[in-house]
This record gives structure tokens, C-alpha cells and sequence, in this order.
């Protein structure tokens, strides 16, 4: 899906205009307002997805909401001053297993790395990512960094894993201990007075609460790993730490702290995620990256979305509710899903679903609600092609600048609901006064709503000509989600739709911006409309080969199709007129 942003301003000239950005901190459990470090370079991380499979609607949430995050950043300060890192993380016990099942002969001969291998077995999820997110409207990120790029020291000096690790040894915030899995290097959670503070945890109830004894080689039981040795059979990358090697993986929660100093720096702006991430993930972020650079502060505002259910329960596999965003996008079957029968979505209708809940509270993912906002997108798209100015371009960049009202809803702590009820509004009055129609359109464009290259792809209207009409009136479904699988690039959903059709004999005709109209196959190959066989049968009359012109008045009798030949009144030409047997 195309991205749509506003022609650059200046800060000033934005600022002066807007109230002031308000977002919710959840360190401070309470609404600030916003003043970047730098104006000039306005920094924000938010976790990425763990590529070992496809990424759940769940996933999607988050990106979509620091997505609109980054718009409105960018609009306020310019889009060549905001950096946005999202990482991929592939370090992983279960990807590092499948890498090594595929390629551990390779590995061990040393004809392919870790991270080689790695990369490959990871390769078709880390790219169904990427164009599930752009499906979803979602800008690109301005780095997406691989956690298997930064475990070693590296060569341009950015920041690293192992790196890091030492650091903290050596000021006395971790130690290398001994378990039952081999050497450990473990943080020393009594090394930070303040640790627990973003989840408002104290460390002394997590001793009292501790359900099991502390492990014999920790000195505490919140201490958590920084790297664990592996294996025998297990892949690792040689570590080195206060000069011992130690063959293994880096614990989960080093490769933010890696990633986002070496893109951010050590103190940065915004650090977003799910609230599922404050603990342990982020309070162990913070706790690795002020206690190894000696800060007050790893970011200045933490951002937390709320959580999602599926028809009200919580999505889990064993529920049979659970969902991918690959799986909205095609929809899927009874036989794929216990009890979730769902229809195929564009990646629009997901993106204004998440929008039209306040990203802290948590949304319910029902059925009833994506059809209620198809038909409503439906209804946007036949408006936008409708009442259209005339000379109105919609990939005009001054034609896509937001409202200052939909601005004021954003810059209250991403108040997208009702940045939303503007934009149905805007659509409302739009049919009325031209003023109203450029800020609905302005206001969509910004929010990243509609792909406008592929307006008629959100239109459930698809001609079935003549006798195709008639024969294939049941393939409604399959035309339905062909417009949708275009809408989203998902070229496997269109290849075997395709496919079908072909076998089936029916063709496809598709406008650039996805008008859907099929056609029928005849049989010397070419797919023929009721008035293209109409005039070959013609043409077999005037031949005398009574014998094709009769096939042809059979065949089309067959699909529902009756011809009627008559003589023009008024030349007295034989004409053939054709209707629907009833």
C-alpha cells in the first residue's frame, strides 16, 4: 500500500499551528507533554516480530499504532528528522534449531555461518512481514536491524551484543555463573537501586513471591541471562567474556539494548511495544542499557498498546481463534480454523479497525465489525469516485495534508478514535461542500487509510458479462477475494484463484485500479462477450454454415441465454437481440 504524507514544512510552521503533542507515559503513569531531545533528530524504537512464524493480528497492532506515531512526528518536525528503528528479531532457541536441522552439515563444514543459515530458514516469514505491514498501510521503518547483525562486535563500531555484555561486567552489574546447562552470564538485578520501576515492581516482592527456590548459581532470583552457553548439539556464536569463551546465544532482552543504542544512541526519545513487553522485556531493557552507559533514562517516554481478543476471548492457538494477518488477508475455511470462518479483508479495513479503538485500551476482533467497516469503506470509495472535484488529484501531495481538527485529536495522546469520528464526519459533509470533500480526503491520506492507486479494489461490484453471469453467478466470492489479494499484493492468493478460473474457462479483465470484470473462454481461445458471438453467428448466417451459427445459439441457450432474430424495422437488416431465459 502506498504511503501518503504531507509536503514538507517547516517545524515552526507546523508547531505554530497545533497544540501541544501529549503522550502517555507509562513510566510515570500519567500523560506528558512531549519535547524531543533533539528537534532536529527525533528518535523512536519500538520491538519488532520473532520471525519464526507468521505474524498474528496481535503483532499488527502495535505497528499500526507507532506507524501513526511516525506520521505525526514527521508532519510536526519534518520527515527527515525523525528516525524510527523496529527490529527482527531471528536470535531464537526454536529458529536457531531450525537452522541447524537445515543446515547444520553446512554449518559444521564451514561453508555457511550461523547467521547465513540463519538468515535462510527465516527468509520467507521475515518477508511475508514486511508485506503484511505494507498491507496494512504501514510506512517503512528508517532501519529495521536483524538482532543476528549486532551479537559479535562489528566492524563499523556500531554497538553490539557481546560488547555490551562485558561492559556490564565490568562494572559489576552481571557475573558468569555455572548452572545446570552450562556457564551463564547472569544481570545482577541488586546492582540497580531503581530496577522495577517502569513495571512498579520492588525487587523485594518478587524474592517474597518467588513460587520456586533460587537457582544455586544466581545470586538473586529476578537475575536474568544476558548470554547462556549452548550445547553440543546446539548452534552459538563464541562469545568472549573477561577473556573466557563461552559458546552460545544471547538472552532475549541484550538485542534491544544492542540495536537501539547503535542506531539511537544511549538516551532517545520514544520506546514503544505491546503492555506485554513492560515486564520482564522492557524493565530488563532499561535495566542492561542505564546500567552499561551509566543514564539516568534509556528513553524518555515508554508507550505501551493494550491487548487484543478474538470475538472475546483471548486469541490462542488452543481456542481455535487464532488469526494471522495473512490469514485475515485471505480469509480463511471451517476446515483451517475451528469455528473461524472468515472472509477475506483488505489491509485497509484491518488498519481502520485498530484505529477506531484508543491504542491503550484493549479491542475486541469481531467478524460484525469488519463488515460493518467494509461496507463503510465501500461507501468511501463510491463517494471518492462519485463527487470527485474536477482536476482533483488524488496523488497530489497538497491534496493530502491533514485537518487541523484530525491533528488536534493525534496530538492528545494518539486519540485516533476520534481523529476517526472527524473522518466520518468529513465523509458526511463532503457530500454537500468541496471544503469538506478535501479534508476528508486529506485526513484519509494522512492516516494511511486507502490505497487510492486502487480505488475500485474496495468495490464489491464485479461485472460478469453476458453468460458468465449466468453459468458462474456463484464465483461472487472467489472475485471478491481476487480484488483483495490484489489489494494486498498477495500474489498466491491471485495465482490460484487464477488458476481455478483458467480451468474453469473463465478469463479476468483488471483495470489498473482494480475493476473486475470476467469473461468467458470460447473455444478457439479467445474469451468472447454475448455480442462478440452474437456477430460471429452472425457472420456463419451470411456464410450459410448453418451448423456453427446453430452451435453457437445452442450453446448460449445452454448458459440461460436465449437469441431472438428478427428484422430491423426501419432497414430491414436481419438483427439478432438476445435476454435472459427465465
Amino acid at each position: 500500500m502506498r504511503a501518503f504524507c504531507a509536503p514538507k514544512e517547516t517545524e515552526h510552521d507546523v508547531a505554530d499551528t497545533l497544540p501541544q503533542l501529549t503522550l502517555y507515559n507509562t513510566l510515570s503513569r500519567s500523560k506528558e507533554p512531549f519535547e524531543p531531545i533533539d528537534k532536529d533528530n527525533v528518535r523512536m524504537y519500538v520491538c519488532g516480530p520473532t520471525v519464526y512464524d507468521y505474524a498474528h493480528i496481535g503483532n499488527a497492532r502495535p505497528v499500526i499504532v507507532f506507524d501513526v506515531l511516525f506520521r505525526l512526528l514527521r508532519h510536526i518536525y519534518g520527515e527527515d528528522k525523525v528516525t524510527y528503528v523496529r527490529n527482527i528479531t531471528d536470535v531464537d532457541d526454536k529458529i536457531n534449531k531450525r537452522a541447524l536441522e537445515t543446515h547444520g552439515d553446512a554449518i559444521a563444514a564451514g561453508t555457511m555461518s550461523l547467521n547465513e543459515a540463519i538468515r535462510e530458514v527465516t527468509e520467507k516469514t521475515a518477508a511475508q512481514y514486511q508485506s503484511d505491514m505494507k498491507a496494512l498501510g504501514c510506512l517503512e521503518p528508517t532501519h529495521q536491524p536483524r538482532a543476528t547483525e549486532f551479537v559479535l562486535p562489528r566492524e563499523d563500531g556500531k554497538s553490539d551484543m557481546v560488547s555490551m555484555i562485558q561492559t556490564l561486567l565490568d562494572k559489576g552489574h552481571a557475573y558468569i555463573a555455572k548452572g545446570a546447562q552450562g556457564r551463564e552470564v547472569l544481570f545482577r538485578v541488586n546492582s540497580m537501586e531503581d530496577y522495577g520501576k517502569l513495571s512498579n515492581r520492588k525487587l523485594e516482592d518478587q524474592q517474597a513471591g518467588a513460587r520456586i527456590a533460587v537457582e544455586s548459581h544466581k545470586e538473586n532470583v529476578g537475575d536474568f541471562v544476558l548470554w547462556k552457553e549452548s550445547n553440543a548439539n546446539e548452534p552459538g556464536w563464541d562469545g568472549v567474556f573477561d577473556g573466557e569463551t563461552i559458546h552460545g546465544r544471547p538472552g532475549w532482552h541484550i538485542e534491544c539494548s544492542a540495536m537501539s543504542d547503535a542506531y539511537l544512541g544511549e538516551t532517545f526519545d520514544i520506546h514503544g511495544g505491546g503492555l506485554d513487553l513492560i515486564f520482564p522485556h522492557h524493565e530488563n531493557e532499561i535495566a542492561q542499557s542505564r546500567c552499561c552507559h551509566g543514564t539516568d533514562k534509556m528513553a524518555n517516554v515508554w508507550m505501551h498498546n493494550g491487548f487484543l481478543e478474538v470475538e472475546g476471548e483471548k486469541m490462542s492457538k488452543s481456542l481455535g481463534n487464532f488469526v494471522t494477518v495473512r490469514d485475515e488477508m485471505r480469509g480463511t475455511s471451517q476446515s483451517e480454523r475451528r469455528n473461524m470462518v472468515r472472509p477475506p479483508r483488505s489491509g485497509s479495513v484491518m488498519r481502520i479497525s485498530m484505529l477506531d479503538t484508543h491504542y491503550r485500551q484493549p479491542i475486541n476482533w469481531t467478524t460484525e465489525r469488519l463488515n460493518q467497516i467494509e461496507d463503510d469503506l465501500e461507501d468511501w470509495v463510491k463517494m471518492l469516485k462519485r463527487i470527485r472535484p474536477k482536476g482533483f488529484q488524488f496523488n497530489d501531495p497538497q491534496n493530502q495534508i491533514p485537518s487541523n481538527e484530525l491533528l488536534n485529536a493525534l496530538m492528545d495522546d494518539l486519540n485516533t478514535p476520534l481523529a476517526m469520528s472527524v473522518i466520518r464526519r468529513n465523509q458526511k459533509e463532503a457530500r454537500k461542500n468541496e471544503k469538506a470533500f478535501k479534508e476528508f480526503f486529506g485526513n484519509i491520506a494522512f492516516l494511511g487509510l486507502i490505497n487510492f492507486d486502487r480505488l475500485d479494489g474496495y468495490l464489491k461490484d464485479v461485472s460478469f458479462d453476458g453468460m458468465v453471469g449466468i453459468k458462474y453467478r456463484d464465483e461472487f466470492a472467489n472475485a471478491w477475494a481476487l480484488k483483495i489479494g490484489h489489494l494486498n499484493d498477495d500474489h498466491k492468493l491471485i495465482d490460484s484463484i487464477e488458476k481455478q478460473w483458467k480451468a474453469d474457462g473463465i478469463a479476468l479483465n483488471l483495470t489498473k485500479s482494480l475493476e473486475v470484470t470476467l469473461r468467458k473462454k470460447s473455444a478457439d481461445g479467445d474469451f468472447d462477450e454475448i455480442g462478440d458471438l452474437v456477430a460471429k453467428r452472425q457472420k456463419f448466417i451470411e456464410d450459410k454454415n448453418w451448423a456453427e451459427a446453430d452451435r453457437i445459439r445452442d450453446e448460449l441457450l445452454e448458459q440461460g441465454i436465449q437469441l431472438k432474430d428478427g428484422k430491423d424495422p426501419e432497414t430491414g437488416e436481419r438483427i439478432t437481440t438476445w435476454e435472459v431465459k427465465r
